[in-house]
């Protein structure tokens, strides 16, 4: 993304060369842009900015963007929270509401919700399904990644005071398992790695050795293995270590060579960055 609520770009990582998909919409205010495994893309964020609040959650929803070139943002007709999870092998996706886009649930309650692209005629969203529900605040929703041949989903699961849970869910039982199992902690599950086992979350644990107040601020990437012990944590990044740094939003290559992330401040709102970086896994 250029900016929140701005323009989505493609960066052809060999070349360098950066691309603009939604220039040609005026006033473009999307949040995320995100892709299909037909090579199109899922946009998300508001018809137009209203204001910070607003635009973020009430009138959040999901675009569809054609892959052509030209082509313009549809409308799916769903408004949403935050991100979204996408297969790499099918047209699935899954997205979280609370009630500021669902007034059917109540004030403190939230759904991950499960359903198909359908593209063969004007791009929506069908067979559409909840698959789990928390009542109230003490788990606020956010769907992440599917793996496991989409038989599973990873979502956060965000807590009161700042914190937050990697959260897994069987999607043919329903079971629900908590991978972080860190309470009074922040981690924030995001890129899933190509084998289904391991994570990459944005984690608040070097607080424990560094200090400096836990929570969304003063995060680093981590890679947690998904075995539901909690044990298997270990640190990607140390951004943390330098005051007023933090490590955000990594995103694992489909082949699991790289990771790209960005790099942001600590006073930063989620989202905010300053640069898109590179991170090789040795082999």
């Amino acid at each position: 993304m250029a900016k929140s609520f701005g323009d989505a770009m493609v960066v052809d990582l060999k070349s360098r060369v950066i691309s603009c998909l939604t220039c040609n919409v005026p006033g473009a205010a999307f949040l995320r842009v995100m892709h299909l495994s037909t090579g199109d893309y899922i946009l998300i964020g508001p018809d137009h900015f209203e204001d910070i609040r607003t635009s973020r959650a009430r009138d959040n929803e999901l675009w569809f963007l054609s892959k052509e070139r030209g082509a313009k943002p549809v409308k799916l007709g769903q408004k949403m929270n935050e991100g979204a999870a996408l297969s790499k092998k099918s047209l699935k996706i899954a997205f979280a509401q609370t009630a500021a886009q669902a007034p059917d649930l109540a004030a403190e309650a939230s759904r991950l919700i499960v359903a198909d692209v359908d593209l063969s005629g004007t791009p929506r969203l069908i067979h559409a399904k909840t698959v789990y529900e928390s009542k109230d605040r003490s788990c606020t929703l956010e769907a992440q990644d599917f793996y496991d041949d989409d038989r599973k989903m990873t979502f956060t699961c965000y807590e009161p005071e700042g914190r937050a849970s990697v959260m897994g869910i069987d999607l043919e039982t329903g079971a629900v398992t908590n991978f972080s199992k860190a309470p009074g902690t922040y981690n924030e599950v995001e890129g899933i790695f190509p084998d289904g086992l391991y994570a990459a979350v944005e984690a608040d644990r070097q607080c424990e050795e560094l200090g400096g107040k836990r929570g969304a601020g003063n995060i680093d990437i981590w890679k947690l293995r998904l075995d539901g012990s909690g044990k298997d944590f270990t640190r990607i990044t140390h951004f943390n270590d330098y005051e007023g740094g933090k490590a955000s939003n990594p995103v694992i290559s489909t082949d699991g060579r790289f990771m790209a992330f960005q790099t942001a401040r600590t006073s930063d709102a989620a989202g905010v960055g300053y640069g898109i970086l590179l991170y090789w896994f040795k082999r």
